[in-house]
């Protein structure tokens, strides 16, 4: 129900654009979220956006990363910049609904080499 892409390998100090698609069948969307997970760590927030645009973001991407959401297309953006070796990850995306839903997409890999 929820497809993420964009992910790929890229050198540091470059950029990619994720995306992540909800299906029709997914309804009142509020907040919508990345979080990502490296091999041996735990799951950590990256970005966070609600129904009424406000965001927040991990410590570590702040000021490099930027989510937006397109609510007529249920979709929600992931614009990664100046990506280190550190956010190399399995990115993954969220959707929780006004009615505490909770939605995790597949995962899409990024790989930032030196």
């Amino acid at each position: 129900q929820l497809q993420a892409s964009g992910g790929g390998l890229v050198q540091a100090g470059g950029s990619l654009r994720l995306s992540c698609a909800a299906s029709g069948s997914i309804f009142s969307i509020d907040y919508m979220g990345w979080y990502r997970q490296a091999p041996g760590k735990q799951r950590e927030l990256v970005a966070g956006i609600t129904s009424g645009g406000n965001t927040n973001y991990g410590d570590s991407v702040k000021g490099r990363f930027t989510t937006a959401r397109d609510n007529a297309k249920n979709m929600v953006y992931l614009q990664m910049n100046s990506l280190k070796p550190e956010d190399t990850a399995l990115y993954y995306c969220n959707i929780i609904t006004r009615f505490r839903e909770n939605y995790w997409g597949q995962g899409t890999l990024v790989t930032v080499s030196s």
